[in-house]
């Protein structure tokens, strides 16, 4: 199955609580990423224009071109345990 975010929303600064279409969801925080300052993540450094996320294609996008592979997040968010109500093993 395709990875793709069915849903989230902003819950903090940085923070994204994210639902996958394989049912697992958590909340990831972006802070550590957005501060490193590197290309278009950089400019997600300003809050307004990180709460300006929205979904293209399955995947969290921002307006200035920023966006995040679905399959990269949901590994992230496994690695760092913060999905639960996994439906597939990995």
């Amino acid at each position: 199955m395709l990875t793709k975010v069915d849903h989230f929303r902003i819950v903090g600064p940085y923070r994204v609580q994210v639902t996958f279409n394989d049912g697992s969801s958590g909340t990831h925080d972006f802070a550590p990423m957005v501060a490193s300052g590197r290309n278009l993540i950089a400019e997600l450094q300003d809050q307004a224009l990180f709460d300006r996320a929205f979904l293209e294609f399955g995947a969290l996008s921002w307006p200035n071109g920023f966006d995040i592979a679905p399959e990269w997040l949901r590994r992230e968010m496994l690695e760092a345990g913060e999905l639960r109500n996994e439906v597939a093993a990995e």
